[in-house]
């Protein structure tokens, strides 16, 4: 009996899911420290260079996103199959293929890095601050794809607390040097690029150390003649075709918010609308954590043939995931003036900009869960081209129309409340699917 096997009740659930919960918690908390220390040590313009410059990396590195997504449940799947060999030859060649690209792309990244901050809509002194904090972070970003592709698959291997502890020896490492680079020794945004790689360095290299390691005791293992299956690296890719396609969608959603943010109202639009994604890291951090986890298990289940465990797990998620909703809606409209005198209480006219909005995007959370769990939902069911239309619709197609068209007729709060309308059609769209596909996959 693997590690994931048997029948979860809603307490099962909570404790299995925790760690990866936590772990996603932990990941979003340091991945906003650089955030928190340029803006208080470095200024509001590093400040929303920083914000520039990372959608673009943030689109590369999801493919390791993409991997570890689509690779996991395809590796779950196949040990609820029965076939531990061929599950643990696709597992070692998708972490070496993750590497092989990262590298390439890396370095490619790295010589057009000017031009590409200049796309993003960098101006002046922003460019050259935008290209010193991606060229640091891009020459790391092979480790950091690693580190997105090894998340899912501590679930699958039954040790989700080990993710949970990686994620904490990655934070504070950051936080660390960000307090000795940024802080300390005055470094500015380069300080705290040099903390993000470093803390890039630990995520990757440690869960490569602990699957490669005779400690490693799971189910999941190296082996060392994989060969290339194409087969497997295609469903892979189709499986976390969603993640991926929301990833980057979510980046690329988020330079055309900055773009019309610099045109309605210039570089305090763009840091304001930086506090808004941090505050969205955290909280969104617990659905994909749960996500992530849960995944490994319909997975399982769908693999062996258990349809009664797959209805089980389905509405359990659904309660569990409305729960969650309220209770961070709730939180988020309560804690909007602390959060933004965190990150810009320098600047009171930016301060005041960043609590309204607050208020008025974070009402998505209502909604946002229910729709990240879809696509998650028929990426743990191996249907990769569903998962990709629910995230893709999400973001690129209700989310993007939403936001160029808004401003146009309610200004500036037409831009903080696009993502609010464009969950409510993706709810529609995600209730559609799911119960469209209850035959075929009988839950």
């Amino acid at each position: 009996m693997t590690e994931i096997e048997g029948h979860y009740g809603y307490g099962r659930i909570l404790k299995a899911m925790g760690p990866m919960v936590l772990m996603m918690m932990v990941t979003s908390i340091y991945s906003i420290v650089d955030g928190w220390f340029i803006s208080n040590y470095a200024g509001s313009t590093a400040f929303a260079a920083m914000n520039i410059i990372w959608p673009g990396i943030a689109i590369i590195s999801a493919l390791g996103l993409m991997v570890g997504a689509g690779g996991s449940a395809l590796v779950s799947k196949t040990f609820g199959e029965g076939n531990p060999q061929r599950a643990n030859r696709i597992f070692t060649m998708l972490i070496r293929l993750t590497f092989i690209a990262g590298a390439i792309i890396s370095a490619l990244l790295i010589v057009f890095m000017k031009p590409v901050a200049i796309a993003l809509g960098a101006e002046g002194e922003m460019v050259r601050l935008a290209v010193i904090y991606g060229s640091i972070l891009t020459a790391a970003l092979p480790v950091y794809m690693l580190q997105m592709a090894f998340q899912p698959f501590f679930m699958t291997a039954g040790r989700p607390e080990l993710g949970t502890m990686n994620s904490i020896a990655c934070g504070l490492t950051n936080i660390v040097l960000d307090a000795v680079f940024v802080a300390g020794f005055g470094w500015g945004l380069t300080g705290a690029a040099v903390a993000t790689a470093a803390s890039f360095l630990v995520g990757g290299f440690i869960p490569l150390g602990f699957f490669e390691s005779r400690r490693n005791k799971t189910i999941v293992q190296f082996v060392h003649n994989c060969g290339l299956d194409w087969n497997a690296v295609g469903q892979s890719c189709l499986n976390g075709l969603s993640e991926f396609v929301g990833n980057i969608s979510f980046n690329i959603i988020g330079i055309c918010y900055n773009l019309q943010l610099m045109k309605y109202i210039g570089e305090n639009g763009v840091s304001a609308y930086g506090v808004l994604m941090y505050v969205g890291f955290i909280f969104g951090s617990i659905f994909i954590g749960y996500n992530m986890g849960i995944s490994q298990v319909i997975a399982f289940n769908y693999g062996a043939g258990n349809k009664e465990e797959l209805r089980s797990l389905l509405h359990k998620s659904l309660v569990l995931i409305g729960i969650c909703s309220v209770l961070i809606t709730a939180a988020v409209q309560l804690l909007s003036p602390a959060l933004s005198r965190l990150f810009v209480g320098y600047d009171q006219e930016l301060c005041s900009l960043t609590e309204h909005a607050l208020h008025i995007y974070m009402i998505s959370f209502l909604i946002c869960g229910f729709n990240m769990f879809t696509s998650a939902w028929f990426t743990a069911l191996n249907n990769g081209p569903v998962s990709a239309v629910a995230s893709f619709t999400r973001t690129l197609v209700f989310e993007l129309g939403c936001v160029m068209v808004l401003p146009l007729l309610l200004g500036i709060d037409g831009i903080w409340s696009a993502v609010n309308f464009a969950e409510v059609f993706a709810l529609i769209l995600s209730a559609a699917l799911v119960l469209g596909y209850r035959k075929r996959y009988g839950y």
